[in-house]
């Protein structure tokens, strides 16, 4: 069997440039979202609006439970990702059967924009509201990306995914980093501009928002659906083909095989990204101005990082340069680990490889998997590949949590990570991809 979601030959390369072109815009429109409003804004404000919101005790009520402000976020956030592991793979298999994929993406990025816009309101104890408005965009957000993710094979043949999905996520980090920038310079300026520091914040989760539903509109307008196979027309709702796909993965384990490895690295890496800020004020007793620089140097740095690992890959094989990231992932780990107390410049430095390793590690992996899927699954098998990402996101914090826990110590925390990337690793390295490649019926590139 050969690859038949190669790109369509017939279209001439100024239109298939065009279309790339609208397909690299949605990784710089979705991924303020990423930055500005997960990872950075809103955790805390929605706090400090969950506090304003607690009773003489100090406690949320919620459903006749007893909630801490401190952990509203986070139960949100958890209970988001418990709805996307539902969501995430019938979403995949509606735009695999029908094909309309413009309309999907268009449809969960309005809502997600939307959704994100409205925490402007989010105030004066209006905690329920900014949980509801976040799960929905949450979920529209990773719903869009199974969408978004499942055009790859229609736009790169083998040989060129890996660069394409490069280009992709350096598309993403330069989006994020500007406008995290902009948010940055609002909220440490805001006194002088007549603002308070929620009121700027507001203002840059609504500008996310915005940023994200305006440059979906140019995605949209570039690129095409493709018609959908009559072999691959089944009759039946989202459903129905979602229970087939669930039953036919058992005769990929290859795929399966893949799938797993990806889980564990992931995790790590993941983790590594969200509780570094834990790490650096609670071990390091780092500022927080140093932290926000190493955001913003993270982002750009892994610019060049997706970029020059795509090249990379493009002679080595996307495979042995996963394998090297990983390699990069366990010696930071181990670099932090030693890490003296205020060691500011050492911080810098590590940041500076994570920003390198990291842009690679998430797009190569994304173009490695593209080759995993049997043909006309795309989209669902991109919802399965969205769940390692986020339904399991939970593995490397709990092994944090435990670590310090039994030791009382962030180092023997920060180091329990190590064992995500040494299984991962293992997992990926023995996997024998180029027979996986062909058992999914595809054509494999000519390195791997």
């Amino acid at each position: 069997m050969t690859d038949s979601r190669t790109v369509d030959t017939p279209a001439p390369d100024a239109e298939l440039r065009r279309e790339r072109f609208g397909w690299y815009s949605y990784d710089w429109a979705m991924s303020v979202f990423n930055t500005s409003v997960t990872t950075v804004f809103l955790g805390p404000y929605l706090t400090s609006v969950a506090e304003d919101a607690a009773g003489p005790d100090g406690r949320l009520g919620f459903l006749g439970l007893s909630i801490p402000p401190g952990s509203w976020f986070s139960y949100v956030l958890s209970f988001s990702v418990v709805l996307q592991v539902l969501v995430l793979p019938l979403t995949g298999a509606v735009a695999d059967r029908t094909g309309k994929k413009r309309q999907l993406l268009a449809g969960f990025a309005a809502l997600g924009a939307v959704s994100t816009t409205g925490l402007f309101f989010v105030a004066d104890g209006r905690y329920l509201l900014g949980a509801l408005l976040f799960v929905v965009a949450n979920i529209s957000f990773g719903a869009a990306t199974v969408v978004y993710y499942s055009w790859l094979p229609d736009l790169a043949g083998p040989d060129e995914r890996d660069a394409v999905s490069s280009r992709g996520w350096a598309f993403g980090y330069v989006g994020g980093a500007l406008l995290l920038a902009v948010h940055l310079g609002l909220v440490l300026g805001a006194p002088s501009l007549g603002l308070t520091t929620g009121e700027a914040v507001r203002i840059c989760l609504a500008s996310a928002g915005l940023w994200w539903g305006a440059f979906t509109l140019f995605t949209v307008s570039r690129l095409r659906d493709r018609p959908v196979p009559a072999s691959h027309r089944r009759p039946g709702g989202g459903f129905r083909q979602l229970g087939r796909t669930m039953k036919e993965m058992r005769a990929f384990p290859l795929t399966l095989w893949f799938l797993g490895a990806y889980l564990l690295f992931n995790d790590g890496v993941q983790t590594v990204i969200s509780l570094s800020a834990t790490y650096a004020t609670e071990e390091l007793g780092l500022e927080q101005s140093v932290l926000t620089g190493a955001i913003l140097m993270v982002q750009v740095v892994a610019v060049a990082g997706a970029l020059g690992l795509g090249r990379v890959a493009a002679r080595y094989g996307a495979k042995r340069t996963v394998l090297g990231c990983l390699v990069a992932w366990t010696a930071v780990l181990v670099a932090a680990f030693s890490l003296q107390e205020g060691a500011v410049a050492q911080f810098y430095a590590l940041a500076a490889v994570i920003g390198l390793v990291q842009g690679g590690t998430q797009a190569l992996s994304r173009s490695l998997f593209s080759h995993l899927i049997p043909p006309g699954k795309e989209a669902e098998y991109y919802g399965f590949y969205e769940i390692s990402d986020r339904g399991t996101s939970w593995l490397g914090p709990l092994a944090f949590g435990l670590t310090y826990q039994l030791t009382g110590s962030y180092r023997y925390a920060i180091i329990s990570l190590v064992v995500f990337f040494v299984l991962g690793f293992l997992a990926l390295a023995r996997l024998p991809m180029r027979r996986a490649v062909i058992a999914a019926g595809n054509t494999p590139p000519e390195r791997l």
